[in-house]
């Protein structure tokens, strides 16, 4: 089998703001960070989330969305396709190569200096389909299996974009491609 790996494309963090026109605090907001962070088993130093019911915490610490995603989202929206860049869908990993199809939740990979596992499939809120004014976007995102991933933290330690991430050696779950089952996350966005 071969090594599964990448590098960390970008590194994202936010502040919590107001949704545009809405008012609902969020933090969907990321900007890149060319500093290397502490990654704790809460997340990343400086990345906060509103909702924490939800978001984040000790089995949502970190968010990953593949990049090139984007361009699926690009094609399907072609008038809006310069929204659609990594980060806007609030995620603090981009990469290019690690996707649905190649990962697997119970997966362990090093990062920079902290181990990091693949806990759940990344459910779209309602936010992802305000901030973008497209009222069907999380349902989709859900729908065509592009939901992107969550993390726990194993071991903390500093990360930063240029980062490789690298699947560490044992065995990988029987629950592999797709990541998650899309119908139960599609019924939760009804």
């Amino acid at each position: 089998m071969p090594e599964l790996a990448a590098n960390v494309a970008q590194l994202f963090a936010g502040t919590l703001r107001e949704l545009e026109d809405d008012g609902a605090l969020t933090g969907i907001y990321k900007s890149p960070v060319k500093q290397a962070l502490q990654l704790s088993k809460n997340g990343l130093d400086g990345d906060f989330q509103a909702d924490r019911k939800h978001h984040g915490g000790l089995e949502r610490a970190l968010n990953h969305y593949p990049a090139e995603h984007y361009g699926h989202w690009r094609s399907l929206f072609p008038k809006r396709a310069g929204e659609f860049v990594p980060g806007m869908f609030g995620e603090n990993l981009s990469t290019h190569g690690l996707t649905e199809e190649n990962v697997c939740i119970g997966d362990a990979f090093r990062l920079g200096e902290a181990l990091i596992q693949v806990s759940q499939p990344r459910a779209p809120c309602w936010k992802l389909s305000r901030n973008l004014g497209l009222p069907d976007l999380a349902k989709r995102v859900a729908q065509d299996g592009l939901s992107g991933w969550l993390y726990r933290v194993i071991e903390p330690g500093r990360v930063a974009a240029g980062d490789a991430i690298i699947l560490e050696p044992g065995p990988r779950t029987t629950l592999h491609s797709p990541i998650c089952d899309h119908s139960e996350m599609l019924a939760s966005l009804t």
